[in-house]
């Protein structure tokens, strides 16, 4: 399970230099790359026809170690531990824990908006001991979903992991003042004991946050090209995991914030070695980092205004965007209404196995 992350000034407290972007470029400066992505579309339009949507999220052999220059500024899982082994006649109450995302340093703020934070809380019977389990940022959601410009750098530069945090203890008022904290099902130790041994391969293998999910429009059924992987999604893989060992779960309304963009079919434009590297575009390299420029972090107000402005132009104005997805860099070509927030409602599972072991 991991616990890394060390406490001192966060990453996004350097200022990366823009690697020869700057604000201030006039509208005509995609030009170039727009030009060079129409070629590459024509280009590669067979490939892209067999191509599966959504995208599949990429899952890796092990996880490697952070890069020094990512530091948290809140150190990720302070009070981690290991989950422990239950007796198999163990009954595990399982609850669903919600909470406005920062809700330590903003309170409900983020609450009214409806951008909460998942999480999942354990009871056991035998011990009355209460457990936490989350997944989410080890660097905060900045440098998840954005990159660092950093001049000694020709690629932009991801400080981008996510991971599982397990420790004991649930904290009511967190969770209940502001949020959601409810009973959703009961499981045996054994059936908990088998969720643990898969966390921990889920954990190993989805290493890296995605804040997006992208599709073609807001409607039902509309064509999706990437899905998000953030705390909603291991909340979700972990009680499909728990009704496929046969939890059943409780008839309760259950809602998670999802974060959207609107584009048309996406245009691959390949990895850090084969845009930014040697042979790669350089036209398509500069393209991509002034358009994460405007994203840097601590920014005075008129600097903020600035960006705002910018990324207006690019993205609304210019219905462009560059999404790094798979370790991979992609154009969306950006549609009406662009970006939307949802608090919708996604069911609990049905219980997949009719025996409970312990139970």
């Amino acid at each position: 399970m991991a616990q890394a992350g060390s406490a001192g000034p966060g990453a996004w407290g350097r200022r990366g230099a823009g690697a020869g972007a700057g604000p201030g470029r006039a509208p005509w400066r995609w030009a170039p790359a727009l030009l060079w992505l129409a070629a590459s579309a024509a280009a590669v339009a067979g490939d892209l026809s067999r191509r599966q949507w959504p995208v599949p999220y990429k899952r890796f052999s092990f996880r490697p170690e952070p890069d020094p220059y990512c530091q948290a500024k809140y150190t990720f899982c302070p009070t981690g531990s290991p989950i422990p082994v239950m007796k198999d006649d163990d009954v595990i109450d399982v609850f669903r824990l919600q909470a406005p995302v920062w809700e330590f340093k903003y309170g409900d703020l983020l609450g009214h908006l409806k951008i909460m934070h998942d999480a999942i809380g354990f009871r056991s019977t035998l011990t009355a001991k209460n457990y936490t389990m989350e997944w989410y940022e080890l660097f905060q959601l900045g440098n998840c979903t954005f990159p660092h410009l950093r001049p000694e750098m020709n690629a932009p530069f991801w400080c981008n992991q996510g991971a599982a945090c397990f420790f004991e203890g649930i904290d009511d008022s967190h969770w209940k003042e502001n949020g959601t904290l409810v009973l959703v099902a009961t499981i045996s130790g054994d059936m908990f004991n088998k969720m643990a041994k898969w966390v921990k391969q889920d954990n190993e293998t989805g290493i890296y946050y995605e804040t997006w999910t992208v599709q073609a429009s807001p409607e039902k059924g509309a064509e999706k090209w990437f899905e998000s992987y953030d705390c909603s999604k291991f909340v979700l893989r972990t009680y499909e995991k728990l009704a496929e060992l046969g939890a059943d779960f409780k008839k309760i309304e259950t809602n998670y914030t999802r974060i959207f963009l609107y584009s048309g079919e996406p245009t691959y434009l390949g990895n850090e070695t084969s845009v930014f590297g040697p042979t790669g575009n350089k036209t398509l390299a500069l393209a991509i980092k002034r358009f994460y420029y405007p994203f840097k972090p601590h920014l005075s107000t008129k600097e903020f205004l600035l960006s705002l402005l910018q990324i207006f132009d690019a993205v609304v104005i210019h219905r462009e965007f560059y999404l790094f997805y798979n370790f991979e860099y992609w154009f969306l070509p950006m549609k009406s209404p662009f970006i939307k927030i949802t608090y919708e409602e996604i069911p609990l599972p049905n219980r997949k196995n009719r025996t409970l072991s312990g139970l």
